[in-house]
């Protein structure tokens, strides 16, 4: 049950079309499997690429589709309603790295690492959390990068690693100028198989399991000083002109995971019969579905608004002002109506929701993460309390 996609053109109707045939007939029979085994399809970065899924907000000229945040939204939103595992997958290499990669890289680093992103070949991640950083990534990091002529060695670690154990490319932040406190900071691309990276732990998570993550190791690693992303010293500029970007499109996936429990509690709504009748000609169920449905369009139109308002933006204006408020906003606002809407999907279903093996038991184990990632609800009502009051 898919609502009418109000706004948008006819081009992006036909793109949200296109992805998601794409999730309903690819993705979600492989959604049992990534969350039963914690298992990866190793072949399907690779088609999404053939398919021109991959490098959504990437120009053509570097192997991308050239298109905008919004419809890097909507893909995302589609992929989530039936593997929001791989929709997190999806956006930590389409937005994170390759996204990333693009808006800072010079066109040295763009030709290198873009085409082979953007047609599945390599695989991206990025390394920012830490072991003992997570609100707090930039003032409490400790990976360091020290020059050494024409290289930097780094050595640290990162925690959290979305698509870690994957990846072929990680854009990594490390302590360049290490007594500059937040900053002082620079990003690097780095290749995974470079000597000295580790893939030291794969996490077991209870939600989005399918989803590769994992704690990253750097032990002397060497680094050609070519492969800095932005400036030196300058990269928590590329952290909090991202994080907008990547708030507002994460928060895309709630939306995908609350249209999908809609559609299934509807479903059960009218196929479970208890009292000779469906369950849905009562009235409790009835006002729970009600409410779903308004949670979920209010959802909808608020993460669409928001990505059209970052499409806007020029290079560096993310990270700042009403789109730093906005952008923190979408993101709470849709992960805890999510939390809402899965929450009466499992009340809905009764005992069946409450088994591990059902669609939207997965759903409701995914709920919590996207009140954690990318700044926690705490973070982002700060974000938003900031700019309110220095109005």
């Amino acid at each position: 049950m898919v609502a009418t996609q109000f706004g948008l053109t006819a081009e992006q109707e036909a793109l949200f079309d296109l992805a998601d045939r794409f999730g309903r007939n690819e993705l979600l029979p492989l959604a049992p499997k990534m969350d039963d085994e914690e298992w990866w399809p190793p072949e399907l970065m690779r088609t999404l690429g053939a398919n021109g899924l991959l490098g959504a907000t990437v120009p053509e000229e570097f192997g991308g589709a050239g298109m905008g945040m919004l419809e890097s939204g909507l893909v995302l939103q589609a992929f989530s309603r039936y593997n929001h595992a791989f929709g997190l997958s999806w956006v930590a290499h389409d937005n994170l790295c390759a996204h990333n990669l693009y808006a800072n890289g010079n066109d040295d680093i763009r030709r290198r690492f873009l085409p082979k992103l953007c047609s599945g070949e390599w695989i991206g991640s990025l390394g920012l959390t830490e072991p003992g950083a997570g609100s707090d990534a930039l003032g409490s990091m400790r990976t360091t990068a020290v020059r050494d002529g024409d290289t930097f060695i780094l050595n640290g670690s990162k925690l959290y690693i979305t698509n870690g154990p994957v990846a072929d490319v990680c854009l990594v932040y490390a302590k360049t100028t290490p007594d500059a406190g937040s900053k002082g900071i620079t990003a690097f691309a780095v290749e995974c198989d470079t000597p000295g990276f580790e893939v030291a732990q794969k996490l077991v998570k209870m939600g989005f399991r399918g989803s590769q993550t994992a704690e990253l190791v750097f032990n002397d690693m060497v680094v050609p000083a070519e492969n800095i992303v932005g400036e030196l010293d300058q990269g928590h500029k590329v952290v909090m002109s991202g994080l907008d970007l990547e708030r507002a499109m994460i928060a895309t996936i709630n939306v995908g995971m609350a249209e999908r429990a809609l559609e299934l509690s509807v479903d059960f709504s009218q196929t479970r019969r208890q009292f000779d009748q469906p369950i849905g000609s009562f009235q409790m169920i009835q006002s729970r579905l009600a409410d779903m449905y308004v949670w979920v369009e209010t959802m909808k139109t608020f993460c669409w608004q928001v990505l059209a308002e970052c499409d806007q933006l020029e290079h560096g204006e993310a990270g700042m002002g009403e789109i730093h408020a906005k952008s923190a906003a979408s993101v709470m606002y849709a992960a805890n109506m999510c939390n809402q809407v899965l929450d009466n999907a499992v009340q809905i279903h009764g005992g069946n929701g409450y088994i591990w093996e059902s669609e939207v038991n997965r759903l409701f184990r995914g709920t919590k993460l996207l009140e954690i990632g990318a700044g926690t609800t705490e973070v982002r009502k700060m974000i938003i309390a900031g700019h309110l009051l220095s109005v």
